[in-house]
């Protein structure tokens, strides 16, 4: 594959937190019965006039400041047309030539650490259209519209990117801004944050781009990363066999992972763009404008660098920490407990312990079991001493269980570490005259069976002896220091 070079640019939908749809009052919350959030503009009956959610200017508005791009003080809605079962109109209220958001740009890491600028080409605002069902009716399709007319802002970047993974950075750093700037909830399972992926190869060194196949409706990350690998796969194997490449449209099958053909790819004069007659040009001023940009919240890259600044943290921990807004607050707030000293201690813990825990019982941060005073307070245990780190586990994994705090926890367990000198010699006195043979070699030069004699301290105290005095302690011991019993 080293011949060839792949070439993606992706199309994200992101579903608006808005309350109501772009065009009318109906309800956008997810789940509801079908058809029960679908009113007459939702419907397309005749005579009904769209009217503008100004909610979803200001979202869109909002997105385009944060990635420093050009926000179009004159936009307009078009039609663009064509004839599916679940859009009644028979056409979708989009923009085309001149959409709300122009070019703009964002930065994405790569696995070896460098960062890697996106542009962004556009991003206009749209309304969804609703869905075809089909499990449960025999021999016939059923039509839901609530999701007719929800807000869609469709942010299309510049195909800026080589692989697969760095379609997927790409995609994690849109779904975290998004997610940063409250303007839609992220959720992939419920269709709220999907993308399509433009994929095609060339020869490495051509400048002119290959024949696209547009891949539509991927919903996961994981789906995207598998999705594009096989298309990548699939038109190097084309075009090594002396064939052609097809411009369409295709399918992910996330069962057997590959992608499939659906039709032919349209271009923009099949959809025949008109301005919406029904809908006046969207004008924006520059006190609106300024007014968005006073609520820009702090953004993930800024977060970052000031965690590695005033916390002293690695670019890694500092990306991971500020890939959620969320994430990032729990982590500030058991610092706050602590010092900024301590960062790299919760930090860990953040990243590790707790963000293991919420993954395996399904949770959001926000839905954690231990709050971050809880999570200080285990670490302030460490760091006197009362507990070991390994120790602190034990505590942690009792303390979700539980809901009680750490000292309860470490009280109710007796879990105290032991740091009493003459105690730990005591201990260690004991396993070397139990273990002769082992202490000869140990003094022969077999230097590994060090981590031996711990093990057996360990395992005699139940863990609790405490690391750094043990290793001390032990060292003169094995080695026949004047502490020797």
């Amino acid at each position: 594959m080293t011949d060839w070079e792949v070439v993606i640019g992706l199309e994200i939908h992101a579903q608006l937190a808005t309350r109501s749809k772009i065009f009318s009052g109906s309800a956008t919350a997810y789940g509801a019965p079908p058809n029960s959030q679908a009113n007459l503009v939702d419907l397309a009956y005749p005579g009904v006039l769209p009217v503008l959610n100004a909610e979803a200017v200001r979202m869109a508005v909002k997105f385009g400041l944060s990635i420093g791009a050009t926000v179009a003080r004159r936009s307009i809605f078009a039609r663009k047309n064509y004839f599916y079962p679940d859009l009644p109109k028979g056409y979708q209220i989009s923009q085309y030539e001149q959409p709300i958001v122009g070019k703009g740009s964002l930065n994405i890491v790569l696995d070896d650490g460098s960062v890697k600028t996106i542009g962004v080409t556009r991003a206009h605002l749209e309304e969804d259209a609703g869905k075809s069902l089909h499990e449960g009716l025999a021999n016939a399709s059923g039509i839901d519209l609530n999701r007719a007319g929800t807000p869609l802002l469709e942010i299309v970047s510049e195909p800026d990117m080589r692989s697969a993974k760095e379609a997927v950075a790409y995609m994690k750093k849109i779904h975290t801004l998004v997610r940063y700037l409250e303007i839609c909830d992220g959720n992939m399972q419920e269709g709220s944050f999907r993308c399509d992926a433009n994929v095609s190869v060339r020869p490495r060194g051509r400048e002119t781009l290959g024949t696209r196949a547009e891949i539509k409706n991927l919903n996961s990350f994981r789906f995207v990363e598998k999705a594009i690998q096989f298309e990548v796969a699939r038109q190097i194997e084309v075009l090594e066999g002396g064939g052609k490449v097809v411009q369409e449209t295709r399918l992910y099958d996330s069962d057997k992972h590959e992608t499939r053909s659906m039709r032919s790819k349209e271009e923009a004069n099949d959809y025949r763009y008109f301005p919406d007659p029904d809908l006046l040009p969207v004008h924006i001023g520059e006190q609106f404008v300024e007014e968005v940009r006073s609520t820009l919240p702090e953004l993930p890259d800024q977060k970052a660098a000031r965690f590695t600044g005033d916390f002293a943290l690695s670019a890694y921990d500092a990306g991971v920490l500020s890939a959620s807004r969320e994430i990032g607050a729990y982590f500030e707030a058991v610092v706050a407990e602590l010092s900024a000293a301590h960062a790299k201690l919760a930090a860990n813990w953040v990243m590790g312990e707790l963000s293991s825990a919420l993954n395996r019982d399904n949770l959001d941060v926000k839905e954690s079991r231990i709050s971050p005073a809880r999570l200080s307070g285990l670490l302030a245990r460490i760091l006197d001493a009362t507990i070991s780190g390994k120790i602190a586990k034990e505590v942690f994994d009792a303390m979700w269980a539980e809901g009680s705090d750490a000292d309860a926890v470490i009280a109710a367990k007796g879990l105290k570490q032991i740091t009493d000198t003459g105690e730990i010699e005591r201990v260690i006195d004991a396993v070397i005259a139990a273990n002769p043979k082992q202490l000869s070699d140990y003094r022969s030069g077999k230097d590994k069976l060090f981590g031996f004699f711990v093990g057996q301290v360990m395992k005699a105290t139940e863990g609790k002896a405490n690391p750094a005095q043990l290793n001390e302690l032990l060292k003169i011991k094995l080695g026949g220091g004047v502490q020797d019993a």
